[in-house]
């Protein structure tokens, strides 16, 4: 997703405005997440990035964008650019050493 939301139009509340606009984005990520992850892929990732234009955006993560949605509004802003792609996303394994596990806690 590639778009710009107007924080202000005409015969429509602010924060009415504001609330469809999280939900919009939610619901996007929502759907790209229940899609069918392919062979080798854990989960979905998301390339993020935010600014009041396209020109001035930068990257974000994920889990920032509804704050710096607020942040925008909250500063006066009349909009908002926001770029959302995603991709696959691969966990990695976890080192043993570097945990603590069940073991070295009954060590102790």
């Amino acid at each position: 997703m590639k778009k710009t939301f107007p924080l202000h139009v005409e015969g429509k509340h602010p924060d009415r405005l504001l609330d469809a606009t999280k939900h919009e984005i939610r619901k996007y990520m929502k759907r790209e997440r229940n899609r069918a992850l392919p062979e080798g892929v854990d989960f979905w990732d998301f390339d993020c990035r935010f600014g009041a234009t396209e020109q001035d955006a930068v990257v974000a993560h994920s889990a920032e964008l509804i704050g710096l949605v607020d942040a925008i509004a909250k500063e006066g802003g009349k909009q908002f650019y926001i770029e959302i792609l995603a991709k696959h996303g691969v966990r990695k394994p976890r080192d043993p050493a570097a945990g603590s596990t069940i073991a070295n806690f009954l060590e102790e």
